[in-house]
């Protein structure tokens, strides 16, 4: 079971204390509380999508879609099939990462990592580093040891991805579609998660 109250006591890495701003906090949102940052994490999502990552979705996608979106994960996070995690900072949603654990019998050790994103206004900062760092500690408290994601290929997140340890498997050529028909080619990417014991 998700112990929503953890993740508010999970020291920060070193490398990341020093650059994510003391005011930025980690929060696993459980089912009962989308509510209180819904609005939030609609507005960001909305900026992120039409601002040039798609995150699945083609743009331009309204502040209702997004909403949409969100409240369709509610069955999942009510049978804790999938974690949600937000940073927030000043009260408000400022960055958001899930987590989607495997519920196959062969795989309990395996999750994938999904919609990671950050506010404009605080890219550059370490946050995006921070939710990579807090939703691997999650995986870990949920013994997951193997964490995939799916990203842009040869794009700065696949980049970034590449510098917190994730490794290519494959690039599939023009896995999406663009507004204007371009394919877009993604690469499968995992990281084996060691426990610190």
């Amino acid at each position: 079971m998700i112990d929503t109250g953890l993740i508010d006591t999970l020291p920060a890495p070193s490398l990341v204390r020093s650059i994510v701003p003391d005011t930025v906090s980690m929060r696993v949102i459980a089912a009962p509380e989308l509510i209180d940052v819904i609005g939030d994490l609609s507005e960001l999502f909305v900026e992120t999508v039409n601002g040039g990552s798609p995150l699945g979705f083609m743009p331009p996608i309204t502040r209702d879609t997004a909403r949409d979106y969100w409240i369709s994960l509610l069955p999942e996070l009510r049978a804790l099939r999938r974690i949600l995690l937000v940073a927030m900072s000043g009260g408000r949603v400022v960055g958001s990462a899930q987590l989607e654990l495997s519920r196959r019998a062969n795989s309990p050790h395996r999750a994938t990592v999904e919609k990671v994103f950050v506010a404009r206004s605080v890219r550059g900062r370490g946050v995006g580093t921070a939710l990579m760092n807090t939703i691997e500690d999650v995986a870990l408290q949920h013994g997951r040891t193997l964490l995939m994601l799916n990203t842009r290929n040869d794009l700065p997140p696949h980049r970034w991805y590449k510098t917190l340890g994730y490794v290519d498997v494959g690039v599939i050529p023009g896995w999406t579609i663009g507004a204007n028909g371009e394919r877009h080619d993604h690469v499968s990417m995992y990281k084996e998660l060691r426990r610190e014991d």
